[in-house]
């Protein structure tokens, strides 16, 4: 008799339950039956990744190695069932066992390697990488506790650990067998052997990188890849003598050294322990990372000599720069490369993408600190540095200027950036605005000495994971109307969709979806955290990390300026609004917490304001992550993306509220410039100053004080603010960043009261839209219909033909 598939799922997990926990289905937790849902499925990607690594190797195909300090992994056990087609069978399953689905998936923690979009993005891309099928590793930390868990307490964030892997380590494959040494400090000793400089590095201290791999599957294709996470562990054994002598914690004390490395994404840094900290993780990882790449290239191919044509190593952002001089110190140190020839390997090997354009952003560290906790790789550094300022001296006629702007080393730093475009054979901007700005600004002097270098990827996201799986009735509806499932394996097939946008039934279709959607996300946050929203209210949304240029204090502003309008007079009628904000403030980031506190305070006080009710609502979401994101982008209405002109690299939060058919209020920052490329004036609301008028704006003596002075509104939205709501908190110190600046800061520096006149003005606009439902909903259909640019395959498809020159399947 032949079983179905849901059947021997069924089967899977019983056995597997059975065998990892000693119950039955009856008995088991609903966190027990989560690791037993991912061990089941765990075990059938695993054997895929086996043929994987064998195909790779027989076909000698080119390897890509994909440095990020951060994944933003998610919740994977829905992700991976739907990748690879037995989602419908383990719910099935699981539904005969007794378990309601959707809790379980609800059960799985998110896997917290990440801050915000740099670590969703490097998520998004490694799916698209193995759906592609290029053979691909991503590489990080195992952090055991990732990112904060936010909870916030009388309006003020306070950080909690959040340790996923007691549930998420079911998808994990420690290979200890494969672990490598990291060395930290100790000294340098250069003897003569053979005729032929050797370097060593005594009296070192030894931690030992464990790899724990994550699997990672594709859609529709037998292809994984691997997210490799490096545990840290101490190389020393515990010494037993210290328990004898009663030191019970001198006897650990080694081994929690060097555990720390791996406890936490991003210790505070604005002590020395913490700078420290943090660049030990960051050589950690990749010095582990480069001895495994190094080694298994080696056991292939037996030479170094092609290390770059079977190798592309990508840096994500400034965290994995020390990649460069480890793998200078690897070919010659330890396999005895003339600098030359180990320069020449290196520079064709290694690429370097850029996610900032503020200077402060861009990495810069204490040349004391990397000389004591890395000496060998500071001595290369030094010598990189000196060779590159030799060839910019050169270039530029001594002009002390330019060299000044391309050194390695100044002023007591060393400048990451700087070191990544000098020795990476290519540079990337994540837009075009942004690859623009790099060229003209922030990197000019290089792009002058090296053109070819510089190009453009606009970032993507997994358009599988933040359309079809999160929105099942909007991907039915674009299934129905396009005839196929096409546009999940081929994102352009999504224009086809742009010629229902004047359908009535098809407008009528996806209002009703987005209203069901909106009363879902209604359900999800009263169960979160006890709140009433409204799902007859228009969703107007601003998700994203918490940072002055992102500007969540612009969108607070106009809130208050509603609220004022409100009171002023109490019969006004305006389009009832939600206003949700989800954001976690970096911890050292005072002013960021304080703007949290602001937002949590004028929600309270619209919440007890009789004129407000039913017409305002203002929600801070706490704890924002992926998985809640993942209700909340098919509810939202308006995607608020609002930052400076000027100061947003990309952005793929836009994308993926675009793509669930929410319209865009926003400057022309990021990736906001193609959308607006696509979609036209008509089908976004933008508003505010132009990267170069921000630009000009300041250059020629911009005075936010000038605007309060002659602006009533401004002046009343800003002295409410400093006065507070009644709740006994004051922000006068937001109101003094905005009008005289502080501690060093410019008044105003990210442009709010400049752009504040042109944003309720385009919130009007907005208003008088929704209030048009056909007319709202055919700009919606716009919008998802012409979102496929946006999907990741096609950004991982430009990297691979024009960076990695790696073969991918076509799309």
């Amino acid at each position: 008799m032949t079983i179905s598939k849901a059947a021997y799922m069924e089967r899977a997990i019983t056995d597997k339950l059975m065998i990892h926990f000693g119950k039955t289905p009856d008995q088991a937790s609903e966190s027990e039956m989560v690791k037993t849902c991912a061990l089941v499925i765990r075990d059938q990607m695993a054997i895929s990744e086996v043929e994987t690594r064998k195909k790779t190797l027989k076909n000698h195909k080119k390897q890509v190695h994909y440095l990020s300090l951060e994944f933003l992994m998610g919740r994977s056990l829905m992700k991976n069932a739907f990748n690879l087609g037995v989602l419908p069978q383990l719910k099935e399953a699981l539904e005969h066992l007794g378990f309601n689905a959707s809790d379980i998936f609800e059960a799985e923690p998110d896997a917290a390697l990440g801050n915000g979009g740099l670590g969703r993005l490097a998520a998004c891309y490694l799916e698209a990488m193995t759906t592609l099928e290029i053979p691909a590793t991503g590489y990080s930390i195992c952090y055991e506790l990732g990112i904060f868990k936010q909870k916030i307490i009388d309006g003020y964030q306070v950080e909690l650990p959040d340790n996923w892997r007691e549930v998420g380590d079911a998808w994990l494959l420690p290979k200890p067998e494969e672990a490598e040494e990291v060395l930290f400090g100790g000294q340098v000793q250069q003897y003569w052997e053979n005729g032929k400089a050797r370097v060593v590095l005594e009296g070192a201290t030894k931690v030992t990188a464990v790899p724990c791999d994550m699997i990672i599957a594709g859609y529709k294709t037998k292809h994984t890849n691997v997210l490799r996470l490096w545990d840290a562990k101490t190389a020393m054994p515990v010494d037993m003598s210290f328990y004898s002598r009663g030191e019970y914690v001198k006897a650990v004390e080694e081994q929690a050294m060097a555990e720390s490395i791996s406890k936490v994404l991003y210790p505070e840094d604005k002590h020395s322990e913490g700078k420290s900290l943090r660049l030990k993780q960051q050589y950690f990882f990749v010095s582990a990372t480069i001895q495994s790449v190094v080694r298994k290239h080696l056991a292939t191919y037996g030479t170094l000599d092609n290390f770059h044509e079977k190798n592309a190593i990508q840096i994500n952002d400034t965290h994995p720069t020390l990649v460069i001089p480890e793998l200078m110190r690897i070919f010659m140190d330890v396999h005895g490369m003339s600098w030359d020839k180990a320069w020449s390997i290196t520079t064709k090997s290694v690429a370097y993408t850029n996610h900032t354009v503020m200077w402060e952003a861009l990495e810069r560290w204490s040349q004391t600190l990397i000389e004591r906790r890395v000496p060998r790789i500071y001595q290369i550094i030094c010598e990189i540095a000196r060779r590159w300022q030799e060839k910019c001296e050169k270039f530029y006629n001594n002009d002390e200027t330019k060299v000044r702007d391309l050194a390695i080393l100044w002023d007591g730093e060393v400048r990451m950036a700087n070191l990544c475009v000098a020795a990476g054979m290519a540079v990337n901007g994540v837009s075009g605005l942004h690859s623009e700005i790099l060229k003209d600004d922030v990197f000019k002097y290089f792009y002058q000495m090296n053109p070819e270098k510089f190009q453009n990827v606009t970032n993507g996201i997994d358009h599988r994971r933040w359309l079809a799986e999160i929105n099942p009735g909007l991907d039915a509806l674009i299934q129905e109307c396009t005839g196929s499932d096409k546009y999940l394996s081929h994102a352009s097939e999504l224009q086809k969709f742009d010629k229902f946008a004047d359908d009535k039934s098809v407008q009528e279709k996806l209002a009703a979806i987005k209203l069901e959607n909106k009363k879902s996300f209604a359900e999800y946050l009263y169960k979160e955290q006890g709140v009433v929203i409204d799902p007859n209210s228009l969703f107007d949304v601003q998700a994203k990390r918490l940072h002055e240029y992102k500007r969540q204090l612009l969108n607070v502003m106009h809130i208050i300026y509603l609220y004022q309008k409100l009171h002023d007079d109490p019969n006004l009628v305006i389009q009832p609004q939600t206003f949700l904000f989800g954001a976690k403030a970096a911890p050292g980031y005072d002013v960021a917490k304080r703007i949290i506190r602001l937002i949590n305070s004028l929600a309270k006080a619209i919440e007890n304001d009789p004129v407000c009710r039913d017409r305002l609502k203002v929600v801070f979401m706490e704890n924002y992550r992926v998985s809640l994101a993942e209700h909340l982008m098919p509810a939202a209405e308006l995607s608020e993306q609002i930052s400076t002109a000027g100061k947003e690299a990309s952005g793929t939060g836009n994308m993926k509220f675009m793509m669930n058919g929410a319209l865009t209020i926003g400057t022309l920052d990021g990736a906001n410039v193609e959308m607006h490329d696509l979609l036209g004036d008509e089908n976004m609301f933008l508003f505010g100053l132009h990267a170069d008028e921000v630009v000009s704006m300041k250059r020629e003596g911009y005075n936010p004080q000038r605007i309060y002075s002659q602006d009533d509104r401004i002046r009343r939205i800003l002295d409410q603010m400093r006065n507070g709501f009644g709740d006994g908190e004051r922000f006068e110190g937001l109101y003094n960043r905005l009008l005289m600046g502080v501690g060093g800061s410019p008044a105003d520096d990210f442009m709010l009261l400049a752009d504040f006149d042109s944003y309720a003005e385009a919130h009007r606009r907005m208003a008088e839209t929704y209030h048009d439902k056909a007319l709202w909903n055919k700009i919606s259909i716009h919008n998802i219909a012409r979102s496929g640019l946006f999907a990741a395959d096609r950004a991982i498809a430009q990297y691979a033909d024009n960076i990695w020159h790696a073969e991918h399947k076509k799309i």
